[in-house]
């Protein structure tokens, strides 16, 4: 596709949780079948069935980390997106203590404008933490020491750049 790149496959699944197609796909390339798949573009030639390893992070001193943050549900505008809340609790103030207040004009616009900040879904997103400082690498566990915050819950996939 005019592109070089390379699609990798992580953890072990059962073959019969696996689509035919995906084992046709496993198969041809000498494996067996993998959880999660995903491309990457890269410059380094790698044959079909090929392990790749922490190894290739040993000349890097910092690597952006993608994940997925954790999902906190329907939240409302104070918690969201720091509100104040309407403000003092007495002068009639009955139930609004954590409301939005005004989202928009009266007859003119006679909308609420797009992207206005309003209660709703929290977390679930894509998060990508950039330079984050490589302490260590531990190719006999595979494991890779980054210091700072991944977003995710623990055992959560992430994907590490360079």
């Amino acid at each position: 596709d005019g592109y070089k790149a390379v699609q990798l496959g992580f953890g072990e699944a059962k073959e019969k949780r696996t689509s035919k197609p995906q084992l046709g796909h496993f198969k041809k390339a000498g494996t067996t079948p993998k959880k999660h798949l995903a491309e990457f573009k890269f410059d380094e030639e790698y044959n079909l069935g090929d392990t790749i390893t922490v190894e290739l992070f040993n000349d890097s001193k910092f690597v952006d980390v993608v994940g997925t943050s954790k999902g906190k549900g329907f939240q409302g505008v104070v918690k969201r997106h720091g509100f104040g809340g309407v403000g003092q609790s007495t002068h009639g103030q009955d139930d609004r203590a954590r409301k939005p207040g005004s989202i928009g004009a009266c007859s003119y616009p006679a909308k609420v404008f797009k992207g206005m900040r309003m209660g709703g879904q929290m977390g679930g997103d894509r998060v990508t933490t950039q330079n984050l400082q490589v302490l260590k690498v531990i190719p006999e566990h595979n494991l890779l020491l980054v210091k700072g915050s991944v977003a995710g819950c623990n055992g959560s996939t992430v994907i590490i750049n360079k």
